[in-house]
């Protein structure tokens, strides 16, 4: 897996859970909800990543 995509990956994932968590704690939906979407995201991201080693091998 290339290291910059893997690291944007975990960026993207870390930043959507402390947006949740805010979002939470604040009482916004809309907040968690976009913490959500982003967690979505990076887990994509780094799903893509595996399907392209797998097929590298």
């Amino acid at each position: 897996m290339s290291g910059t995509e893997k690291s944007k990956a975990h960026v993207e994932q870390a930043k959507g859970k402390a947006k949740e968590a805010m979002g939470r704690m604040a009482g916004n939906e809309r907040l968690t909800a976009e913490g959500r979407a982003d967690q979505a995201k990076g887990n994509a991201r780094h799903a893509k990543e595996d399907i392209k080693d797998t097929f590298r091998h």
